[in-house]
Formats: structure tokens, C-alpha cells, sequence
């Protein structure tokens, strides 16, 4: 198994842990990991679970201290947020792929009947080599160390660039990672090498960023230079429907409590709720109450995340304030005695509007803050149309029984997932994909996917048949080949009049 300190670059010397990445430029860090790459070949499992348990081993090594940072970073984050989202959540993933490693690694066997005359096939999953991973500064960590794990148990090297927004995060992780691997396993890359468009310059066999469509689709464009495939994990208006089979109370209270998660600012909170129109009222009324109830004070309440920074809070007071100057109704949770909202603290009080229309802001932006906008419905073809005219989202939740209601929006609406009664759920599943479609991301990961998007499928194909491809596609071109030919020709209609005649009977 390779071990940190016994991992040599090109010229045969062997760089050990210890040594900081911020002693390369990205662009070294790349040949680096290229090279060792190359000269110790594809990793067995052993070594792919110790790096993959390293991972994990630096999470909760530190996790006082990797809380303490991400709290100066925001201003205000709870800790048992930070446990739970940015420390432990990660071990879920980080789990699954050390158990299934061995398991997925495995070349695959295929087409047994084709073997047995003489045309064996299988698949070997081998790396890719290098992967790059871009993250987020909602979840620094949970959105770079879960694909590292993906990335880590098909065998790859990773150079992990975390936001320059959460400075004391990133700073940190920089300085541990040289605790527990080599800059050849894993380099962290700071802004003292660059920007992230940077980054995404490099030609890393791999690109996985999460963050914004707008800098996601930059990032895409920089990579398509060099050819280099990618993974965007994006964001997107993740709607909620409410069906009249629902409970109204435990509806209202989930989704105020899944707008709340991280101050707002998860790419997975709801943005905006359809409920039955007779519903409305006592809807909107449970919403405020539950948030009354949740934050008696906020000003200086620790567990009230901040906004990251001013230019994020600014930018979501801005979508509060053009909605309700064009005719939205705003009500907000705003305890007695308190300034809010307030630039100081970067604290926006919970939020809901209604009466939000085409034309202004909010119906546009994903709002990443503390804002819920409700809509009531009539027909649930009122909701479905809403959602499938606007670019799909990253997810979508429902409420209520697992129905035809439910199947009807399913059929006719896309989004990256579907989570029914609660936030966030298909996170917990170990083999469910994570990823978007269309504006809100390609390419998928977590559990096997991501072992999956962080490999090449290789295929392999063995002939001991009498009779090679070659000889029949070459000339001269006999009698017999004529025959084969034109015998293709009659098997192949023969298939296709029989698919037609079965059609036509359904």
C-alpha cells in the first residue's frame, strides 16, 4: 500500500507529507500528481481505503477546530451545524465509498453466451488520473471532500481548490492535508496560486465544480479548451407543491424549517411553494408561527447562521425589497426590540412573501437566503406548468401521499431529484445519485455514481473465432461475404417486422 511518506516525481524523488502545497504553483502541483500518477500505475484497494480513511481521519481529527473556522468565516454559523453538515455528513459518503471500493473496482464480465464462441467481453474501471474539484463556500467541505472520496476510491490523485470566500477554512485544510497525505495524493489549492478561473485552466482529466450556473457554465467553457470532462453540481429555484392530501400543519413546518437550513444558503432549500388555495391562510400563518416559535431573538442569536458576506446580504434584501415595491406581500419574523434587517450582523429575518409575479426579481434568482415565496393553486396543471416552463431545478419537494397527484408532477416536470415530506432526503441514501439536469447541473455523484463519474469504463474484447472482422470488412470481398451480407440484411428485417408487428398489437 502506498503510504504518504514512502509516495517520487518524475526524476525518481519521492515527495513525502509535510510539504505544503503553497510550495508549487497549481501548474507544478498538476506534473507532480501526473507523474507519480504514472509511475506507481493504477492503485490496488488497500491503498485506495487508507487514502479514503485518511480523508475521513482529518474531518474528525480536527473538528473543533475546522468549526471553530467555518464560524469566523460566516460570522455567525451554529457548531452542531457544521458537525452534522460539514464534518460528519461527510463521513456518510466517505463510508460507503471505503466499503464499496473493492467491490466496484472488479472487472465486469459480459455477453457469457458471445464467450462461449469464442468472443469473450468485460470492462475494467480504471482511473482517470488527476481530478480537479472546485467547492462551494455554503459547505466548503462537504461539497470537496465527498467527491475526493469518489475521486480517491476509483484510483485518482485530487487537486481540491476550496472557496476563497471561506478564507479561514480553506487556509486551514490547506495546512491539515499535509498531516495526512502527500501533495502527490491530495494538494489543496489556495488563492495564493490563483483565482478559480485559474484553476479551471488546468488540464486536470477531470473538472468537478459546485457553486452558480453563471461561474458554472465559465468553468465548463474553460475546461472544453482543453477538452477536459466535467461535473457540474449547480443551483437552481427548487420548487415545493403541497397536495390536498397533505397535512397543512406538518407541511408548513418542514418546508419553513428546510428554508431555514445554513441561514438559506443550501443549494437544496425550497424557494418557492405551491399550496391548494383553500390551504393558504393556514399555511402562510404556520410558516410565521413556526419561525416565531424557532427564533425568539436573532440579532444576536448564535444558532442564526449570517449571511456569507455583504455582498450576498445585499444582494437578497435587493430581491425583498423589488417584490414588495411591485405588489408582493412581505411578512417577517422580527423579534421585539431588534434592528433587523441588519447590514452589521448580516442578519435578514425570516422571510415569506406572496403575491410575487412574473417581472419581478425573485421570480427569477435563486435566492439563497432566508425567503420563502408562496403561491396558491387551484388545479396542480397550474403548479406543474409554472415549474416545467422554468429551467429545471436541482430538486423538488413534495407533500403529501405517494399518489397519482405525485406520479402526474413526476411525468411532467424534470428536475436533479425529487424528495417527498422532508429536506434533503435523497442525501441520506447511499445509492441514490446526487446531481442536476439542465440549468442546474450534468453528471452525478455519491455512493457508486460517484466511484462511476471518477472512472473510465474500458472495454475489453478477447476473439479466439475462427473468423476475424478484419477478413470480412476487407477485400477482396467473395462469394461467402456476399452471402453473410445479404444473410445481415434478412436477419436484421426479420427483427425489425417483428418490434413492428408487437407495437402495433400494444
Amino acid at each position: 500500500m502506498t503510504k504518504p511518506a514512502d509516495a517520487t516525481t518524475g526524476a525518481g524523488r519521492r515527495i513525502e507529507k509535510g510539504v505544503s502545497s503553497e510550495a508549487h504553483s497549481m501548474t507544478e502541483l498538476l506534473e507532480i500528481q501526473q507523474a507519480a500518477f504514472l509511475r506507481d500505475g493504477i492503485p490496488d484497494a488497500n491503498t485506495r481505503i487508507d487514502r479514503i480513511t485518511r480523508l475521513g481521519s482529518l474531518l474528525l481529527d480536527n473538528s473543533d477546530e475546522i468549526c471553530a473556522a467555518l464560524t469566523a468565516d460566516f460570522g455567525t454559523r451554529p457548531a452542531e451545524l457544521s458537525v452534522t453538515a460539514d464534518v460528519a455528513g461527510c463521513l456518510i459518503d466517505i463510508t460507503h465509498q471505503r466499503r464499496g471500493v473493492k467491490e466496484w473496482m472488479k472487472e465486469t464480465p459480459s455477453a457469457r453466451v458471445q464467450g462461449l464462441i469464442g468472443f469473450k467481453q468485460r470492462v475494467r474501471h480504471d482511473p482517470l488520473g488527476v481530478v480537479g474539484i472546485m467547492g462551494p463556500w455554503n459547505f466548503p467541505l462537504q461539497l470537496t471532500f465527498v467527491p475526493a472520496a469518489s475521486a480517491f476510491a476509483a484510483g485518482n490523485r485530487v487537486l481540491m481548490r476550496p472557496s476563497s470566500i471561506t478564507a479561514r477554512t480553506t487556509e486551514l485544510i490547506a495546512r491539515l492535508a499535509t498531516d495526512y497525505f502527500s501533495i502527490e495524493e491530495l494538494a489543496v489549492i489556495t488563492p495564493t496560486h490563483g483565482s478559480g478561473s485559474d484553476f479551471a485552466k488546468l488540464t486536470v482529466d477531470h473538472m468537478f465544480f459546485t457553486g452558480s450556473p453563471e461561474v458554472g457554465s465559465s468553468v465548463a467553457q474553460e475546461a472544453a479548451k482543453n477538452l477536459v470532462p466535467v461535473t457540474l453540481e449547480l443551483g437552481g429555484k427548487n420548487p415545493a407543491v403541497v397536495d390536498v392530501s397533505a397535512d397543512i400543519g406538518k407541511a408548513a413546518k418542514m418546508l419553513a424549517d428546510a428554508r431555514m437550513a445554513n441561514g438559506g444558503q443550501v443549494c437544496l432549500c425550497p424557494d418557492y411553494v405551491f399550496v391548494p388555495e383553500a390551504k393558504l391562510g393556514e399555511f402562510t400563518d404556520t410558516v410565521i408561527a413556526h419561525w416565531t416559535e424557532n427564533f425568539p431573538t436573532i440579532y444576536d442569536n448564535p444558532d442564526y447562521t449570517s449571511t456569507i458576506n455583504q455582498k450576498n446580504y445585499d444582494r437578497i434584501v435587493g430581491l425583498i425589497d423589488d417584490a414588495v415595491e411591485l405588489g408582493a406581500q412581505k411578512r417577517q419574523v422580527i423579534p421585539g426590540g431588534e434592528q433587523l434587517p441588519s447590514a452589521e450582523r448580516r442578519k435578514i429575518p425570516p422571510t415569506l412573501l406572496t403575491g410575487v409575479k412574473a417581472g419581478m426579481k425573485i421570480a427569477e434568482d435563486e435566492v439563497f437566503g432566508p425567503v420563502l415565496s408562496v403561491y396558491p393553486y387551484r388545479d396542480l396543471t397550474e403548479a406543474i406548468t409554472h415549474i416545467a416552463s422554468n429551467p429545471h431545478p436541482l430538486t423538488m419537494y413534495w407533500c403529501g401521499d405517494d399518489n397519482d397527484n405525485f406520479k402526474r408532477l413526476a411525468d411532467n416536470t424534470r428536475s436533479g431529484s425529487i424528495n417527498g415530506n422532508d429536506f434533503a432526503l435523497h442525501m441520506f441514501g447511499a445509492e441514490l445519485p446526487f446531481g442536476g439536469v439542465g440549468r442546474s447541473g450534468m453528471g452525478a455523484y455519491h455512493g457508486k455514481t460517484g466511484f462511476e463519474t471518477f472512472s473510465h469504463a474500458r472495454a475489453v474484447a478477447f476473439s479466439t473465432m475462427p473468423v476475424t472482422v478484419a477478413e470480412m470488412i476487407s477485400p477482396p470481398f467473395t462469394a461467402r461475404d456476399k452471402r453473410m451480407a445479404k444473410g445481415q440484411l434478412k436477419m436484421w428485417s426479420a427483427l425489425t417486422k417483428r418490434a413492428q408487428k408487437k407495437a402495433r398489437k400494444r
